[in-house]
């Protein structure tokens, strides 16, 4: 096998910056999908019909077409429309952002459809405002069930991630594509990446895994 890791050891250090530089855009993205999936979650059950139409159209075609397709758009398509150049940064962030709010709006839905529906009707009884309702009583309950959940999503944004590649976002793929043309030899540095990856999902699984053990410990 013609196989040279010494050649990518100049290049680790590069590569290992992809890692913050991952997160970074990573974690945003959640933040902004959890506090839009809360929101069309919100929209999802509530009695006013525009608002579910809305939210149910927005959860159909985020989650209904290709993520790489959506970051393309935001970051080729839409400066074409504004006449105004987006940053791959923000084009990852927005992309990543609101296609988890899709998924994170299903995950929030179903866990307060889960909370009992005798604490709505307690809270109703003592004549607690609706908004009160959701803040204090029922969300805190249905975060406790979904953050499981939660944390999957977080592990499956970070492993789509390596597809800001494809705009020129210096991420880890990115920084192990730019090795490759520079060596020459693309399996080392490839690797190298995907062990970096590897890693970075199996302590978010770990990291899973704790707050699932928490929360059991909790009831």
């Amino acid at each position: 096998m013609n196989l040279d890791f010494s050649q990518i050891v100049p290049y680790i250090p590069f590569m290992l910056e992809g890692i913050w530089v991952t997160l970074k855009f990573v974690s945003a993205s959640i933040v902004i999908g959890f506090i839009i999936g809360t929101l069309l979650a919100l929209c999802k059950i509530t009695k006013i019909p525009v608002l579910k139409v809305i939210a149910d159209i927005y959860t159909s075609i985020f989650r209904g077409t290709p993520l790489i397709l959506q970051l393309m758009i935001f970051y080729f398509a839409v400066p074409q429309l504004t006449g105004y150049d987006i940053e791959p940064f923000s084009s990852a962030i927005l992309a990543f952002g609101l296609n988890s709010a899709a998924y994170v709006s299903e995950i929030i839905r179903a866990g307060i459809m889960a909370v009992d529906k005798g604490q709505t009707e307690a809270a109703q009884a003592l004549g607690v405002p609706y908004k009160s309702m959701m803040v204090n009583i029922i969300l805190p309950q249905a975060i406790k069930n979904i953050l499981p959940a939660l944390m999957n999503e977080f592990i499956t944004l970070t492993k789509e991630s390596a597809i800001v590649s494809v705009i020129g976002y210096l991420d880890i793929m990115r920084r192990a594509q730019i090795v490759g043309a520079d060596i020459y030899r693309n399996f080392e540095p490839l690797l190298f990446a995907g062990v970096i990856y590897w890693l970075m999902v199996f302590v978010l699984t770990q990291l899973g895994k704790v707050v699932e053990r928490r929360m059991r410990y909790s009831d």
